[in-house]
């Protein structure tokens, strides 16, 4: 009987790779999920909340609560902008502006996507319920929904005004520092939730001219990108106005000090010169997506500016009225 002589086959498993490649394979990984919860919204975001807290509390309030409120905010803000990308997949694969999103490029799954956004939404409000507090928990829900389904499942796809009503998830963040401290929500409160629900159309549809195209070709019909710069500038110029007024209801409502007051009034002066410059540039035809991207920056300088104020406010000074 002749023996075989070639060497048998091994059915043991391969190694992945060596453990520098699967380092990187990890690294990557992780860097991905990452971007999928959208970290520069959450950036913004957290810019609103423990400014919040402070003027809330009228000084600093407890480290713990601070620390606790911002992990639960970026968690809930994180899962809803992962949800976002699971839902807008399809139009992303379609957009300059969005093709290195993780779906996009293949590095997570769509099945990834989905599970990672579930169990970040729920570790989100279970963790403001225990360590913050159920009122702030409950907003964290909603929140996300107002995000999930009112803006990227209802409104996005359907009229030019998403953005304006989606933008109310974007203001929930002050509602959930405000909660945080108080328990409770006051006219304060909701002073601060309009200017964020005011200032968003001056801060996206800026944006959204720059990538017109873009959502052209994604059949989303934002506002910069199927109105004229006119009709636009127009809208952004209003909005920038109400928001600078309804910026400085917080002297009455909240008393606000000079701090805020002082700050309110010349960072507004100057965002509002920027819009208008927009419109004027419109009017005579020469407005470029350089101009835009323009107001877009101011509009994030100047709420940042704003919010700074309000964190140093309460420290500096007595109440300018307060009725």
């Amino acid at each position: 009987m002749k023996v075989d002589s070639t060497p048998s086959i091994s059915t043991a498993p391969r190694d992945s790779g060596t453990p520098g490649e699967q380092k990187i394979g990890f690294v990557r990984k992780a860097k991905a999920y990452l971007h999928l919860t959208k970290p520069q919204v959450i950036e913004l975001l957290l810019v609103t909340t423990a400014p919040t807290m402070m003027f809330a509390a009228g000084g600093m309030p407890n480290l713990w609560l601070i620390l606790n409120t911002m992990i639960g905010g970026a968690m809930a803000a994180g899962a809803s902008g992962a949800f976002n990308c699971y839902i807008d997949r399809e139009a992303d694969r379609k957009m300059k502006r969005t093709e290195k999103r993780p779906l996009v490029t293949g590095e997570l799954t769509d099945k990834e996507a989905l599970v990672f956004a579930w169990i970040l939404a729920v570790i989100s409000i279970v963790y403001l319920f225990f360590l913050v507090n159920p009122l702030a928990s409950a907003l964290g829900v909603v929140a996300i929904l107002l995000y999930v389904v009112f803006y990227s499942l209802i409104l996005k796809r359907r009229t030019t005004q998403n953005i304006v009503w989606g933008g109310l998830a974007g203001c929930m963040p002050v509602f959930i520092a405000w909660a945080a401290v108080e328990n409770r929500i006051t006219w304060a409160a909701v002073v601060l939730f309009l200017v964020i629900f005011l200032w968003t159309p001056p801060h996206y549809w800026p944006l959204s001219m720059k990538y017109a195209e873009d959502y052209q070709r994604a059949g989303i019909p934002m506002l910069g990108a199927i109105a004229s710069a006119k009709s636009v500038s127009v809208q952004v110029v209003l909005y920038a106005w109400a928001m600078i007024v309804c910026s400085l209801l917080l002297i009455p409502l909240g008393g606000a000090g000079w701090v805020y007051t002082i700050t309110a009034i010349a960072a507004g002066v100057w965002f509002l010169f920027h819009c208008h410059k927009l419109h004027h540039l419109a009017l005579e035809e020469r407005a470029t997506s350089r101009t835009a991207m323009t107001v877009f920056h101011g509009s994030i300088t100047y709420l940042t500016v704003l919010f700074i104020a309000l964190a140093i406010d309460p420290f500096v000074g007595d109440a300018v009225l307060s009725l």
